[in-house]
């Protein structure tokens, strides 16, 4: 029996808006730290390698460079704490991802996040946005020995959700996800709207969408198994 088509999503700035309460609390770690604020438009550049990353990317902007480790070490407590009191206050799905994740959960698809995010904040935000049932499997950072870049995370989230490599697509905004996706030899479906510190054309994709309503096409045309099962057994 052949696995099930599986889709497996990045989180922050694919499937979800997160920009604003993560420069909130960027930016209360930073005051905590006695340095000033970021523009809360630049923290969409800084996303998608993790807390400590951001908060690092967070440090560079707001004052001369220093040794910054000691600084993240301090002011990561303050920013995962103000984070996870108010996880979803701004954060809301970008436009069409609600329609379409249920459009492609009718045609029989697995769905999956591979995120690299903190899995407590991971499950978290899932539970504030109402989608606790919607994912067979959710990865975060932590979740495992590894993240990504490193195609495992990808791999083992496949698995985690009864999929396989053949049988799969990764969808992700930034170099991170392009990157595990081409490791891990699993398709790429970038989405221009997200977050994302390099221009989209320097990034490989076997499909570049604008919309997140254009995915079910665009998925089609990387795997025919993605399509609806009437469109396959159109003649």
């Amino acid at each position: 029996m052949s696995r099930p088509a599986t889709i497996a999503f990045d989180l922050d700035g694919t499937l979800v808006d997160t920009a604003p309460d993560l420069a909130a609390a960027l930016n209360h770690a930073l005051g905590q730290l006695g340095r000033p604020p970021v523009p809360a438009e630049s923290v969409r550049a800084m996303v998608g390698a993790g807390a400590a990353r951001l908060l690092e990317r967070g440090l560079a902007a707001s004052g001369p460079p220093e040794e910054v480790a000691p600084l993240v070490r301090e002011g990561l407590p303050h920013f995962l704490a103000h984070y996870r009191a108010n996880i979803a206050v701004m954060s809301r799905p970008f436009p069409g991802v609600e329609a379409t994740l249920a459009t492609l959960a009718d045609r029989g698809l697995r769905l999956a996040i591979c995120t690299n995010k903190p899995e407590s904040l991971t499950q978290a935000l899932l539970e504030a946005l109402g989608w606790s049932q919607r994912f067979a499997a959710v990865l975060g950072a932590d979740s495992r020995p590894w993240r990504k870049p490193d195609p495992r995370h990808l791999l083992d989230t496949l698995a985690a959700a009864g999929g396989t490599p053949s049988r799969a697509a990764f969808v992700g905004d930034s170099p991170t996800d392009a990157a595990t996706a081409a490791a891990a030899g699993v398709p790429f479906i970038l989405v221009t709207f997200g977050y994302c510190e390099v221009p989209h054309a320097e990034l490989p994709a076997a499909e570049r969408i604008d919309r997140f309503a254009d995915l079910p096409q665009a998925l089609a045309r990387v795997q025919p198994m993605f399509t609806a099962p009437a469109e396959r057994e159109a003649p």
